[in-house]
This record gives structure tokens, sequence and C-alpha cells, in this order.
């Protein structure tokens, strides 16, 4: 009898690591989302791939941001809405609200700069379908009006990443 064990991960390990780690942001929103809100100096730097499965967003953002957004969540957001599998906020762009779902799927980076906390996954699947805008409800004001999007890799400071290759065999 041959005493190999098997490499293959049949448990997908990986993958029960990511969506471990996604249950950090959810915890993160649902502060956010809580009547005390997030403590002052917090602020979220979410990036997702626009054009992964379930993201829904109006079309004129998917035109300014046809692979990868991000948002920041601080003092200016509106009607946020936390999901086990998602979450949707109203963000003003141009002084114009627009209503964003986006699941946890689809995040690719997730960043708090007030205390150098990083998360990042691989890029999700994309979908095929064609975006479906979603609806703007009237805000209910939170704050000051936020339009605070940014591209990957603008942030000045070097943060402390939170990898899965530090638990892997080489």
């Amino acid at each position: 009898m041959s005493d190999e064990r098997s490499t293959q991960d049949d448990m997908n390990y990986e993958s029960m690591a990511h969506e471990a780690l996604r249950g950090v942001i959810l915890t993160a929103l649902r502060r956010a989302a809580s009547p005390e809100g997030l403590p002052t100096q917090h602020q979220l730097y979410i990036t997702f791939k626009t054009r992964a499965v379930g993201v829904s967003l109006p079309q004129d953002l998917l035109h300014r941001y046809p692979d990868e957004m991000t948002i920041v969540l601080q003092h200016q957001f509106w009607d946020l809405v936390v999901g086990e599998s998602f979450f949707a906020v109203t963000l003003h762009f141009d002084r114009q609200p627009k209503r964003l779902s986006v699941p946890y799927a689809a995040i690719t980076r997730f960043y708090d700069p007030s205390v150098q906390f990083l998360l990042q996954w691989p890029a999700p699947p994309l979908q095929d379908a064609e975006i479906i805008p979603a609806p703007v409800t009237s805000p209910r004001h939170e704050g000051p009006i936020s339009t605070d999007v940014v591209k990957s890799g603008e942030d000045a400071e070097t943060p402390k990443i939170v990898s899965l290759d530090q638990f892997r065999k080489k």
C-alpha cells in the first residue's frame, strides 16, 4: 500500500479562506450602516470589478469605469444596505445620486488607510450579460455628499497586507 498523500485540496480551503475574509467587509459595512456609523477616523476604500457577476450600477458609471472602480465610504453615503452576499449604497457623482449594488465576490480590494488595513482577492468571473442600471432612490442625508472615487494604486502610504500566500506550502 502506498503512503502517498493527495496534494489535491478537495476541501477547497483557499476558497473558504477568501469567503471568511470577505466576512470582515460584511462586519465593517454593518458597523457603517449602524446608527453609530464608522468611527470618525475610519474610511472604507472598496475596489470592485464593475463587470463582475451581480454588480449593478448606472450605465454612465460603467462607461467611466469599464473594468474596476474604487468607492470610499466615510461620511458621505446614503441608504447603505448590507446583505449577506452583497451591499448597496447611494453615492453622489457629479452631484447626482447613483445607486450601486455590489456582491462581496466582486470585491478585489478592501482598505482602511486610518489603520493601514488591507485585504486583496483575485479578480472574480465577469458577466457576459448587459449591466442593468441600479435604481436611484431618494437619498437620506447621512453627511456631506460623496464624490470619493479613486483609481487603484493611488494610495500614498504602504498598507499592511493580509495575504494567503504565507500559509501555502512552497
